[in-house]
């Protein structure tokens, strides 16, 4: 997004010159990537998790899950995840959105032309926490997206099966300056469940641990 901002004036009273300077649509918000390693299960559950944790009665999360279900409406959400359903439903008409408890869900497709969708979402939600669940397949291609600029991922992976996997994806997660995080083991179904009608409060037994947290999102606001 281009926006015209004026110089300052010149000693000799010229007027000023308009330039054109860039704005970072997604510079007061953070998007973090979700997915599995291997045949790891849960990680829409993670997802889900790591959205709640950011989310609270002012400022509604952004969950979106590529490839996913569509989403249905809550009989509870906040005022925050409305208003967000509200303004992604006037900016992408195209997708399902709906606000559960305090999470807005979104679901795109699985591929590149979801993965534009998210960064347009993740506009207008770029006052809170942008969440992205992908399929394995489609973790590189987030990664590698220029529009999405993705500041963390998390994996879901089974360290019994799959480390040495894991060892060459956080390797390159290093090497590209990403925060990353592995989740060894599944989330419980009540907390998965809470997770998923955006209800699972931080902190609280069987989510996530906050040392996860802090890494990819950083401190709470």
């Amino acid at each position: 997004m281009s926006v015209l901002s004026p110089q300052p004036t010149d000693p000799d009273n010229r007027p000023p010159e308009q330039t054109l300077s860039f704005v970072n649509p997604l510079n007061r918000g953070r998007v973090v990537v979700v997915s599995a390693v291997g045949e790891a299960d849960g990680s829409y559950g993670a997802a889900a998790a790591l959205a709640c944790v950011r989310a609270d009665v002012d400022t509604a999360t952004l969950l979106v899950d590529a490839g996913g279900r569509t989403p249905r409406p809550t009989l509870i959400a906040s005022a925050a995840a409305q208003k967000l359903e509200e303004r992604l439903a006037a900016h992408l008409p195209g997708h399902r959105v709906a606000a559960r408890g305090q999470v807005c869900h979104l679901a795109v497709p699985a591929e590149v032309d979801g993965l534009e969708a998210t960064a347009a979402a993740a506009t207008v939600a770029r006052d809170g926490l942008t969440v992205l669940h992908v399929p394995p397949r489609l973790l590189q291609p987030a990664l590698a997206s220029p529009n999405l600029r993705p500041s963390g991922v998390l994996l879901r992976a089974n360290l019994r099966e799959g480390r040495p996997l894991v060892g060459l994806v956080v390797r390159d997660l290093l090497d590209s300056g990403l925060a990353g995080a592995v989740l060894k083991r599944r989330l419980n179904w009540v907390s998965e469940r809470r997770a998923l009608f955006g209800v699972l409060p931080g902190g609280g037994s069987g989510g996530l641990p906050e040392r996860l947290v802090r890494r990819l999102c950083g401190p709470p606001r």
